[in-house]
């Protein structure tokens, strides 16, 4: 029995060993095609083929290769898609020639060529590669490229055959070119769909015009829509100006090539260049976690499109299109535009130059171009040829070089706007006109002595009684300096005097405009919900428009806020003293019917909080970007702390309170709270505890003691922030009370990376994003005499070999039995009970 048992043991381990080789073979088979086509799912080659429903996918399954049909249509097209966003096509094969069912097969043919046939075998799209290739494959890069190459060479860009890059349709993606191929003469550009249900070739074109210096142009059919002007070396004439910190234009200039591309800065971002079927020119930023395309820019704007104002005229871009002659033109009529020289042509040894600021530059039609000549030489060089009617530098950079002359009819000038990028022009006015000017002033000059002297008296008395009246109206909140916007009256102000706790009265002059409230109630469109930007922590803030077309921010004093008169004047009289870049600038102000408003310049980006807050705009807060801007709040609050005539503390720095301009430039804006000291004077004491809650360091929060080191534990509550881009007020894990911390936790046990907003990995090396992190821990330590000056952050965050000392814990940072917060202090004076929500400013009023 045993004997027979070892028998079928024996046979079945004989069979068992004969079946296991086969078994592997086969699995080693399946998985063997299994990654042949994964790997190939990114290529065709004559022996495969796509039909329709089925797509090629770039190695990084980025971009997706199939068959489409547009927005209603039932025509079948070949294209190109991002994969996750599948309904933005970029790049389309057979736009002329549709396929009317779904039998449609994408293949490589023997040759070389990339063929789109129908159901009958019959081409309905060619590659037409005239040259032969052994072994030719097409792949779709990741860049979004469909190119052909031989299988057998290299894979370098200079090896394509064919490329999808040199044949755009309506989109243009990072990497590809728009311009000339000087060696072949092929141009790369765009054309826009003729709707969005018809992808075949529409009205409009976007392409390099490289006559004389290279700029970009739509044009409509053959002729000119729009043009952005020359390439001066560092942007085109009329382009946006605040794209600086989202991509970088390129222009290439040499023997073979001509061409613009352009380059993200923060790889996460999706960009594309589109032209719609209606020419405009849209920059659209897709962000992996939003849900839709933001328009970043459109060009042309509705008015100004080129040559609407005919020539030698300049149309300035407003709420419509306006048009002037330039100087030494007029208007042929009231009712025929078209601006003719109002004097003779003669050209007499008299004539000279006017300088015209934030223009978009004229058409390149009837110009030269000396690239050695400086602005001096350009100008003696125009003087002397009767026919040179205007000049200006070719390039900006290093303070302008290169010589531009136009000939002839100047055409399509244009003034930009704030948003826009212009440079100086140099128009010739004509000598009759400039003699007549100093006929004028010969006029002026005899008649002015027999005018001035009586007026000198009378304004004098004038002056006196209107001192006497300012003083007297001082305390009673009445109308102090009128200022008329229609009459263009700048005023003075008086001395606006902030009484502190001691008694001592600190005053100074400074000329500051005083707008009218009826004027500025025309600006805001009387304070409209449309023109509304946000409510500050004293009242609403308001977009408005002064007559001289200026954008503006109004701050509007609400009269339920804690902000009196005695903060309105302290606001109003710190600002109009500093002077520093990273400062929000005051224009003037209102104090007329019991109003108390201010008038700041207007900042296109908003606050830091808009975009550091935002799942979808962070992205667009880069590493070198977040750095710059951590740099700039902290040189300007160096000059507040060390360098203005006084010392000056902030005492409510927050994200809102940071504004960027159209570069991405912070500001230091909200001065309300400021408070101001002597040359000696290094801390104060108050009953009044005011900013925010989450930014207020323990000895102000907890005893009214603020210094210098107050602020600057605001600076590195939101350096902490821009870092991570969450709220100080959040609590991130059951042992932090808010985001200081979780950033001391995390840096005591080695984990500094986890604090760094997700956004900006590879973007910045772990010992680089730790030192800051250890500057900011440094800035929010417990005791004010451990904390840094800001000087000393200064040097911290701009030099590396500056040694950093090991921060102590930040008070706040932990829950304890029995309390809110970790918190401990030698005072005396009691404590104080937190009652506010998140971010928002509070007053904690301490008892007599």
């Amino acid at each position: 029995m045993n004997l027979k048992r070892c028998r079928h043991i024996f046979l079945f381990s004989v069979i068992s060993m004969e079946i296991l080789p086969c078994f592997n073979i086969f699995s080693s088979l399946i998985f063997y095609w299994v990654i042949k086509f994964s790997l190939a799912a990114d290529t065709l080659t004559p022996t495969t083929l796509i039909r329709d429903g089925e797509t090629l996918v770039s190695p990084s399954q980025r971009f997706e290769l199939g068959f489409f049909s547009p927005g209603k249509s039932q025509n079948r097209y070949v294209g190109i898609w991002y994969q996750q966003i599948p309904d933005t096509v970029v790049w389309v094969a057979n736009r002329n020639s549709p396929i009317v069912d779904k039998n449609g097969v994408l293949t490589v043919s023997n040759r070389g060529n990339l063929v789109l046939l129908n159901q009958s075998n019959g081409t309905i799209w060619s590659s037409n590669v005239s040259r032969e290739v052994k072994n030719p494959v097409a792949q779709l890069l990741d860049n979004g490229n469909l190119v052909i190459r031989d299988n057998s060479g290299s894979n370098s860009t200079e090896s394509y055959l064919w490329q999808s890059f040199d044949y755009p349709t309506d989109t243009m993606l990072q990497g590809m070119k728009l311009g000339w191929d000087l060696r072949t003469g092929l141009e790369r550009y765009q054309t826009s769909w003729k709707s969005a249900d018809d992808p075949s070739p529409g009205n409009f074109t976007h392409r390099l015009d490289i006559h004389v210096l290279p700029q970009v142009c739509v044009y409509n059919g053959s002729a000119k829509y729009t043009c952005t002007g020359p390439w001066n070396g560092v942007a085109f004439g009329s382009a946006p100006s605040n794209t600086t910190f989202i991509f970088q234009p390129i222009v290439v200039q040499n023997k073979d090539e001509v061409y613009y591309m352009y380059e993200s800065y923060s790889s996460p971002i999706i960009m594309i260049l589109r032209v719609n079927p209606l020419g405009q020119v849209q920059r659209l930023i897709w962000h992996e976690m939003s849900t839709g395309w933001q328009v970043f820019f459109t060009a042309p704007d509705p008015f100004c499109h080129y040559g609407d104002c005919g020539p030698n005229s300049i149309c300035s871009v407003d709420q419509t299109s306006h048009c002037e002659c330039l100087e030494g033109f007029k208007f042929k009529s009231q009712q025929n535009q078209t601006c003719v020289r109002s004097h003779s042509s003669d050209c007499k040894s008299g004539d000279r130059f006017k300088k015209l600021d934030d223009i978009k530059l004229p058409d390149l039609l009837d110009v030269s171009l000396n690239e050695s000549m400086n602005l001096k030489e350009c100008e003696a060089e125009c003087l002397k040829n009767c026919s040179c009617r205007a000049y200006a530098n070719s390039k900006v950079t290093d303070g302008g070089s290169g010589c531009l002359m136009w000939f002839g009819d100047l055409i399509d000038l244009k003034k930009t706007d704030n948003h826009t990028n212009g440079v100086s022009i140099y128009i010739r006015v004509p000598a009759s006109e400039q003699g007549n000017k100093k006929l004028l002033w010969i006029i002026v000059i005899l008649v002015l002595p027999l005018v001035i002297l009586p007026c000198v008296y009378i304004a004098r008395q004038w002056s006196r009684k209107r001192k006497e009246n300012e003083t007297k109206n001082l305390d009673t909140n009445q109308d102090l300096l009128a200022f008329d916007v229609n009459m263009g009256i700048t005023t003075r102000t008086n001395e606006f005097c902030e009484a502190d706790g001691d008694g001592k009265d600190k005053s100074k002059d400074s000329s500051l405009p005083l707008f009218s409230f009826a004027s500025v109630t025309a600006a805001t469109e009387n304070f409209s919900i449309q023109s509304k930007l946000g409510e500050g922590g004293f009242g609403p803030v308001y977009k408005g428009r002064l007559l001289n077309g200026q954008e503006v921010a109004v701050k509007r004093l609400s009269n339920q806020s804690g902000q009196g008169l005695k903060e309105f004047k302290n606001e109003m009289m710190l600002i109009a003293k500093l002077q520093h870049r990273n400062l929000v600038r005051l224009l003037g102000c209102c104090i007329e019917q019991g109003e108390k408003i201010l008038i700041y310049e207007y900042m296109v980006n908003k606050s830091l909080d808009v975009f550091l807050f935002d799942p979808t705009k962070k992205h667009l807060l880069g590493w070198q970007l977040r750095v710059r801007i951590i740099d700039g709040i902290a040189q300007g609050l160096l000059y507040l702390h060390q360098y203005s005539r006084l010392r000056i503390i902030h005492r409510d720095l927050k994200a809102s309170n940071i504004l960027l301009d159209q570069h991405m430039n912070p500001k230091i804006s909200d001065f309300g709270m400021a408070r101001m000291f002597g040359g000696d004077e290094l801390q104060g004491n108050t009953k009044r505890i005011v900013g925010t809650y989450g930014y207020m360091s323990p000895e102000y929060a907890l005893e009214g003691v603020f210094s210098v080191k107050s602020d600057v534990f605001s600076f590195g509550v939101l350096m902490l922030e821009i870092l991570s881009s969450k709220k100080n007020t959040g609590v991130y894990n059951t042992d932090s009370f808010n985001l200081l911390g979780h950033a001391w936790s995390l840096c005591k046990n080695d984990r500094a990376h986890e604090l760094m907003d997700p956004v900006l990995q590879n973007e910045v090396s772990l010992p680089m994003l730790v030192r800051y992190i250890n500057v900011a821990l440094l800035c929010v330590q417990e005791n004010a005499e451990d904390r840094p000056t800001m000087s000393d952050v200064v040097s911290m965050i701009n030099n590396e070999l500056f040694n950093l000392p090991s921060p102590k814990e930040p008070p706040f940072t932990t829950f304890t039995k029995g309390k809110n917060m970790k918190y401990s202090s030698n005072s005396t004076s009691g404590t104080s009970e937190f009652c506010s929500v998140n971010d928002v400013t509070v007053s904690l009023i301490y008892p007599r």
